[in-house]
């Protein structure tokens, strides 16, 4: 078994792993990563891939299987959960409507895509020729998974995106993986300590009931697909008193995710935390709730166009007003600029920002003593490569491993394969 690192190589974005199973090629996620431009993985010929595996369907992960399938053809198979292939289609078309930039393929191949999909239940296997697939589940996103992957008395487990303490709207991650010989595992961070969820939700309330009850405003800017949709679950748990708005695509997330309760924790509490939500419809609605006392969810998370600028806009000239950042901000992103310096950016006009701004920790990755519980249960000698976080992450990571496990532990570089 070889498995060739097509991306997220040292770095967070367009996960891509090729893996070799003598003449069987599995492809293990192959996504995007979004800047000014997309940066794509490394090409792969689509008549050198057997199958795809989505493990979920952030775009860093599914954004670039499209590309597969620019001939039509559908001889390619796609892995995944039904809520990941929904969820996938909702945000790879958005993608492509909203770019301004060159994506090498259309709505068309998208189509392609969904319909060489193979819906898999988590614990069901799936043979490839001789290889056989195995999702479970990764308490990362509605639908998510991390594969197994067998062939010749080797196994491989990939954790994509993983989340073993679970969170209001998804299960902890299922981490009965067995005895293996290779495993790719995420650093986002590898070298950091979340806050305490408990201590997150607690703040978020506790800011959402200052702000509003001095007449202000609070606005959420999230992620379309989970985090939106956790916030609002929070503050179902903890019976917040008053309006809950949401709005964007979110709203299409919310739907989808309401078709599958098997995949949510509390299908009942989440019934209810979107039920009760008002969903805005329109234009005179949006300008109005901005000057309501309620709670504002609304995409987008790193404040990159959506009605999240509207938002941002209607809550930042007063300090009565808040702003929950939520999300993860990225480099160079508005949303990191008004956390740092409390400056809203629209398309290049800055604006000061009054309002109150804070930060509460929500990722959906395990911090760094998480990802040592789960190497924790490792059985057997595996070669281990550690991806997905930045270059010292990684690099750091391995070594760790190396020192404490005795495991063969690499921070591999883009294009290197690594056999078994």
């Amino acid at each position: 078994m070889k498995v060739n690192v097509l991306g997220a190589a040292k770095e967070v974005g367009r996960s891509a792993f090729l893996v070799n199973c003598d003449n069987t090629n599995l492809l293990l996620d192959y996504g995007v990563l979004l800047k000014r431009e997309p940066v794509f993985p490394m090409h792969v010929k689509p008549k050198e891939v057997d199958a795809v595996v989505i493990t979920h369907a952030h775009l860093d992960h599914s954004g670039f299987v499209p590309s597969l399938y620019l001939s039509g053809s559908t001889d390619i198979p796609v892995l995944g959960t039904l809520p990941t292939f929904e969820l996938s289609e909702l945000l790879i078309e958005d993608m492509i409507k909203l770019s301004g930039f060159y994506l090498p393929f259309e709505y068309i191949d998208l189509m392609t895509m969904l319909k060489s999909s193979k819906n898999l239940q988590y614990r069901e296997p799936y043979m490839v020729n001789d290889a056989k697939v195995t999702l479970h589940e990764s308490g990362h996103v509605v639908g998510g998974s991390t594969a197994i992957v067998e062939h010749g008395g080797k196994r491989l487990f990939y954790t994509g995106d993983i989340n073993t303490r679970g969170s209001k709207l998804l299960r902890p991650a299922d981490l009965d993986f067995g005895e293996i010989d290779m495993m790719i595992i995420e650093s986002t961070y590898s070298q950091n300590e979340q806050a305490p969820r408990e201590e997150s939700e607690k703040g978020l309330i506790e800011f959402a009931y200052d702000v509003i009850e001095r007449g202000g405003t609070l606005f959420v800017p999230s992620f379309s697909v989970e985090r939106a949709q956790e916030i609002a679950c929070v503050l179902k748990a903890y019976d917040f008193k008053h309006k809950v708005v949401m709005d964007g695509m979110a709203l299409k997330a919310n739907q989808i995710m309401s078709r599958h309760p098997a995949y949510l924790r509390d299908a009942e509490m989440f019934r209810r935390a979107i039920g009760e939500a008002e969903w805005i419809q329109g234009w005179s609605r949006r300008r109005k709730v901005v000057n309501e006392p309620c709670v504002i969810i609304s995409p987008a998370g790193m404040l990159v166009g959506g009605s999240a600028i509207h938002y941002t806009q209607g809550v930042a000239g007063s300090d009565k007003n808040g702003i929950a950042m939520v999300s993860y901000q990225g480099e160079g992103t508005p949303g990191r600029m008004l956390l740092d310096k409390k400056i809203a950016n629209f398309d290049g006009r800055m604006m000061k920002c009054f309002a109150d701004v804070k930060r509460f920790e929500f990722s959906g990755h395990n911090s760094r003593s998480e990802l040592f519980e789960i190497l924790d249960r490792v059985k057997g000698n595996p070669k281990v490569l550690c991806v997905h976080g930045d270059g010292p992450s990684c690099e750091k990571f391995a070594v760790e491993i190396k020192e404490k496990y005795g495991y063969d532990a690499i921070a591999p570089e883009q294009g290197q394969v690594v056999e078994v």
